[in-house]
């Protein structure tokens, strides 16, 4: 599985902290695993492991949003910030249509009969 050196150096990613991806990792494995499980899925291992990464992301966008880490507005002394982020749709289809549009980005997914 994906590590955070292969997240940051060959994925590119930056927005989940090094303490977190274990877990985020763990949990887009898992559900990588049941893709296997449920569907065909086909692509090579640095496939398998940007799909991770990228459900990985997915994860922590979501749990940090549910845990209100996503700064829409901000101040110091006279000058303030502020940013407007879309509606979230934070049920559990949207959550699970977004990480299958991720991990499809790398890996072909299909969902007919398994042979």
């Amino acid at each position: 599985m994906a590590d955070y050196v292969f997240y940051t150096a060959t994925y590119l990613g930056n927005s989940i902290p090094e303490s977190d991806f274990p877990a985020m990792a763990a949990r887009a494995g898992e559900q990588l695993a049941k893709y296997d499980r449920v569907y065909q899925v086909q692509g090579s291992q640095e496939d398998r492991d940007m799909a991770v990464c990228a459900m990985a992301d997915v994860l922590y966008y979501y749990e940090t949003a549910e845990n209100g880490g996503l700064v829409t507005s901000s101040s110091v002394g006279s000058v303030s910030s502020s940013v407007q982020f879309p509606a979230l749709d934070f049920s559990p289809k949207a959550k699970s249509a977004e990480l299958y549009r991720c991990a499809s980005r790398y890996l072909s997914i299909y969902r007919g009969l398994r042979g």
